[in-house]
This record gives structure tokens, C-alpha cells and sequence, in this order.
């Protein structure tokens, strides 16, 4: 078997472990749609500001506005930045759970993993509300993994099986979310309004405080998450496959379901429960280059930033002055293509 033709096809998923030649170029391209896109961000709203002037600002150039200075880096650029990496999180927890299901519909928000880290972080607003942002991203994590373990133990009988996770991630789901709905009943009416508008999924009123708190968690596993690519090539052969090429197809699952967790958690920490980029950015990703994980897991982070940032803006936008959270328009484009994707899935 050549390594670098390396071709395998299962029915719900298929995956060609051919690095692409293209993938830098492909990269490449996405990196600076995804830079204009957050420029035109930054300078869109109800104080409008030249894109030159965002540009320069980040420079550390004199715009000749102080106006401009305030606007772009206390209002807005904290903002946009945190829609980017929030949707580079998302994306790569969507690309693993991918690869370690080998199912085209598994999803952090789909298998109940989101639903565990919204559950412990609505928690934390309603019954702790003086606490600092900075110990959100923490029982979001708390709550991501426990409901990971929750659902990896209650999978597992003599190994765990890609569609078991699935089936276990969705009834999991569902009691988290009950918890969650029972905490909103009972709580505060200021704490209530707080964890509403957070569970819609936004960026808005984002500092730099959220922002910190966020990228230690993208600089730890991302980097994680590549270093495991060939581990995710391995797993989306199958387990017999995987473990007769030498694989510990367990141990390596569940760090991967833990890398998952983390990214996922710190997210939905930041956000709130923002759908669907982790499920349609992979699939993107998938079509430009390939299935080969060392090239897949970057190029779907670029694009879940692109897509969170797309979402932000049009939220601000399309109904101006009144603005939608981005995750009610992830959730109105992401909808239809899970339906879409069930339809081809069931097809094939």
C-alpha cells in the first residue's frame, strides 16, 4: 500500500489521505479572505470607519482621528478577533470528532459536548454571578469533559463504537439541556436575562479581558490537535485497521475527545452556544483539500473563523440597528445543510 496514495472509502465518510499539493495555496487564499473579512468587520457599524483606518490602527499608525483609535481598538477589534478564534475552536473540535466517529454529521453541538459546557457555565452565571470572566473558559472545559467521559463511558462496552458515541452524545444532549432549561427557570432575573442572550451565541460586547482568557486554550490545543493528525488518519481507517498498523486506538480516542472538549469548552465560554461551524467548516475544509488531517484541521480552523466572523457581521447588518447574535445566523445557514446532509448521507 502506498503511503502516499492512500485511499480509503467507508459509507458515511469518505477520505483520501493524499496531502494536497494545493493545501498551502489553498491556505493561502483563505487567510487573507478571512483578514479582509475581519477588516471589513472592524470597520462596519454605527460609527463607520475607513478600512484604511483599521488597518493602520492595528499598524500602530496615527490615523489623525483619535476617534478612530477608540472605536476600532476597545470596541470592535476585540470583538472580531474574538469571533476568529471562537470559530477556529469550534472548527477543529468539529474535525476531530469527525475523524474519531468517522461520521460526516458528528459535531461538538450535535453529541451533546457543547450542551455539557453550557450547562456548567449557565451554572456558574446564575448561581456564581460575581465571579470573573476569566473562570468561564474553566467550567466550560469542566463541563465539556464530563459530559465527554459521560458519554465515552456510557459507549463503552469491550471498546467504544463511532455510532454508539453519536446515539450516547445525543441523549446526553438532551439531559444536559434540560438542566440548563431548569437553572434559567429558577434563577435570577438578572442572572436569567445574562445566560439568555449568552446561550443565543454572540461576540457582542467582547473586551479584551474574554479575549485573553480565550487564546491560551487555541495556543495549547490546536498545536495538540495537529501533532495528533496522524493518529486522526489512523482512527478514520477503522479500529481493526488503525490498531493492526500499530495504533492504542482507545487511549488515542480519548485524548482526542479530550483536545475536543477543551477547544469546544473554551468556545462556548466565550460565545455561548454557537452552532453548526463545527459541523460545516470541516465539510468545506474536506472538499478543498483532501482528508488528510495535517492539511484538514488548519484549513477548517481558518474557515470557522471566516464563518463566525461572516456570521457577526451579517448579524449586525442585515436587521441594523437591531442586531442578531451570530449564533442564530450560524444556526439559520447551518440548519438546512445538516438536513441537506442527512438527505446524501441516507442516499449513500
Amino acid at each position: 500500500m502506498r503511503n502516499n496514495s492512500l485511499i480509503f472509502r467507508s459509507k458515511t465518510l469518505p477520505i483520501s489521505f493524499r496531502l494536497q499539493k494545493r493545501v498551502p495555496i489553498v491556505l493561502l487564499i483563505l487567510i487573507i479572505i478571512t483578514l479582509v473579512t475581519m477588516i471589513i468587520s472592524t470597520s462596519v457599524g454605527e460609527y463607520p470607519t475607513p478600512p484604511l483606518a483599521v488597518i493602520q490602527t492595528v499598524l500602530g499608525i496615527d490615523t489623525g482621528n483619535p476617534e478612530y483609535a477608540f472605536v476600532i481598538k476597545t470596541l470592535r477589534l476585540p470583538r472580531t478577533l474574538t469571533a476568529g478564534l471562537v470559530g477556529m475552536a469550534l472548527a477543529t473540535s468539529g474535525t476531530i470528532m469527525q475523524g474519531i466517529t468517522r461520521n460526516p454529521l458528528a459535531a461538538p453541538g450535535i453529541i451533546g459536548i457543547n450542551a455539557g459546557a453550557a450547562l456548567a457555565t449557565v451554572a456558574l452565571i446564575v448561581l456564581f454571578p460575581n465571579l470573573s470572566a476569566g473562570t468561564l473558559p474553566v467550567a466550560a472545559f469542566i463541563g465539556a469533559l464530563t459530559a465527554s467521559v459521560a458519554i465515552y463511558l456510557l459507549a463503552w462496552d469491550s471498546g467504544t463504537h463511532p455510532i454508539r458515541l453519536i446515539l450516547i452524545g445525543v441523549g446526553i444532549s438532551t439531559i444536559t439541556g434540560a438542566f440548563t432549561s431548569l437553572l434559567v427557570t429558577f434563577g435570577n432575573i438578572n442572572s436569567v436575562n445574562q445566560a439568555l442572550v449568552w446561550l443565543a451565541g454572540s461576540v457582542y460586547g467582547r473586551t479584551w479581558e474574554q479575549l485573553t482568557a480565550l487564546l491560551p486554550w487555541l495556543i495549547v490545543f490546536i498545536p495538540l490537535a495537529l501533532a495528533n493528525a496522524p493518529q486522526l488518519n489512523a482512527l478514520a481507517l477503522g479500529d481493526e485497521l488503525a490498531a493492526g498498523l500499530g495504533s492504542r486506538v482507545e487511549w488515542q480516542r480519548s485524548s482526542l475527545i479530550f483536545i475536543s472538549a477543551a477547544l469546544s469548552g473554551a468556545a462556548v465560554a466565550t460565545a455561548g452556544t454557537i452552532g453548526f461551524v463545527g459541523l460545516i467548516a470541516p465539510h468545506i475544509a474536506r472538499q478543498l483539500v483532501g482528508g488528510n488531517h495535517q492539511g484538514l484541521l488548519l484549513t477548517s480552523a481558518i474557515l470557522g473563523a471566516m464563518i463566525v466572523v461572516i456570521a457577526d457581521l451579517l448579524g449586525r447588518i442585515v436587521f441594523a440597528p437591531v442586531e442578531l447574535p451570530c449564533g442564530i445566523v450560524t444556526a439559520l445557514i447551518g440548519a438546512p445543510y445538516f438536513i441537506y446532509l442527512l438527505i446524501t448521507t441516507r442516499k449513500k
